[in-house]
């Protein structure tokens, strides 16, 4: 799945872009400002692409002066469908918190990071061949090993390739391996810091903050 442009999954033309943006937007867009951040196509396929759908009444067009506004009919009867499509990334960050959420074996934390973490536009979410990025941190008192643990590691990774269709990737650590990663300067903490979506337990930024209490003399600049 394209997790920059979830709809793209099933509208794989210039349509799901457009109605990607539509379906995000909280005000009126012109047509040029939708081919921006749709960033896909020509402002004149984007602009046949709108007259299609303003006459299917799927989208409402308003005029302003010389400039045509464009907005998702929320009321159509496939604006539900559309919706959904767009926040599909939404959708699965709800999904793996509510498996995760039913461990037998709690992480002290798990985040997406990387691309799959990335909404803005300056740095888009990943693409159909990014990797879903997992972080989690165990108890000390769990082993690597441990059975119950490796077990529910493992469903999660083939939950997240059963939802999306992307490989996904796990970097799990215990609470005491994360303080020598941050004492160590190690570069991918910067990486979690800047690109964490919470997914269970304290935040990414929370979790250091507490690490910085309990561990002298670990220093933290946030």
């Amino acid at each position: 799945m394209d997790l920059g442009r979830p709809i793209s999954t099933v509208v794989p033309s210039l349509d799901g872009p457009v109605l990607q943006v539509l379906a995000r937007a909280d005000r009126m867009l012109s047509g040029r400002q939708i081919h921006r951040l749709a960033g896909a196509g020509s402002v004149a396929g984007v602009r046949l692409i709108l007259q299609r759908l303003t006459m299917t009444g799927l989208v409402h067009v308003h005029e302003s002066g010389n400039a045509l506004l464009y907005s998702l009919n929320r009321k159509h009867l496939a604006a539900q469908a559309v919706e959904l499509l767009a926040d599909l990334r939404g959708t699965l960050i709800s999904g793996l918190r509510a498996e995760i959420s039913a461990w037998s074996i709690a992480p002290i934390h798990a985040g997406l990071y990387g691309a799959a973490a990335r909404r803005d536009d300056d740095a888009p979410a990943g693409d159909l061949d990014s990797d879903v990025d997992l972080l989690l941190i165990r108890p000390d008192e769990v082993a690597a090993d441990n059975f119950l643990w490796e077990e529910q590691a493992a469903e999660l990774l083939r939950t997240i390739v059963d939802m999306t269709g992307n490989p996904a990737q796990l970097y799990e650590l215990s609470r005491t391996e994360l303080a020598g990663h941050v004492t160590t300067d190690e570069p991918i903490v910067d990486t979690w810091c800047n690109e964490s979506v919470h997914l269970h337990g304290p935040d990414f930024a929370s979790l250091l903050r507490g690490l910085n209490t309990d561990r002298d003399p670990i220093l933290l600049t946030l």
